[in-house]
């Protein structure tokens, strides 16, 4: 695991993607900070987007031409609740093994099977992959049926603000929320399924 932010910022165009079913407790982690990353201000070419389940539109979107993609998520990995980790997902000694044949179950994609995906569409489609993709992840307390982040994987969010911020070269003065901050590009799909 690679816990050390790089010390410059992302050059290109860069994606920070907020993923996880907010309706299963913890799993909403990667879309309540994508919420809050909201209220800050973003350096140019840095977007952001609340993928929430949709990993089959985020592998997609993936393709778009960004250099960099940030993606924000729970990830049990056998810390204390609350804990955060910085991934890189293009670096073999971080990247999960991908599995040959992904099923796409798009309620149930994780980063590593939108990963596993992303390979698939690029050698289809002929389309660049971003050239880094780092995960922020959260340790999970729960991850049962409810709404809502238990107490140490709410009190995490800021500090994965402020860890994203710091990772695409926001400001110093970037880790309070502006008060005239564009607000948040959101994706969320409210149609119920």
């Amino acid at each position: 695991m690679s816990s050390a932010v790089p010390a410059t910022p992302p050059s290109g165009r860069t994606l920070v993607a907020g993923v996880g079913n907010i309706f299963l407790g913890d799993d909403g982690f990667g879309v309540e900070a994508v919420r809050a990353l909201g209220a800050h201000a973003l350096p140019d070419g840095v977007e952001l987007v609340d993928a929430g389940v949709r990993g089959v539109h985020l592998a997609y979107r993936m393709l778009d031409g960004y250099a960099t993609v940030l993606l924000v998520d729970a990830a049990a990995r056998g810390g204390e609740p609350g804990s955060l980790y910085l991934l890189d997902a293009t670096d073999p000694a971080d990247a999960a093994p991908r599995p040959g044949n992904t099923p796409i179950d798009a309620h149930h994609m994780t980063p590593d099977a939108v990963l596993a995906l992303l390979d698939t569409l690029s050698a289809g489609t002929g389309a660049r992959r971003p050239e880094r993709v780092l995960v922020v992840g959260c340790e999970p307390a729960d991850t049962d049926e409810g709404i809502g982040l238990s107490a140490p994987v709410a009190a995490a969010v800021d500090e994965a603000v402020r860890l994203v911020l710091r990772l695409v070269g926001a400001d110093a003065d970037a880790s309070e929320p502006a008060a005239t901050a564009a607000p948040a590009t959101t994706e969320r799909n409210t149609t119920p399924c």
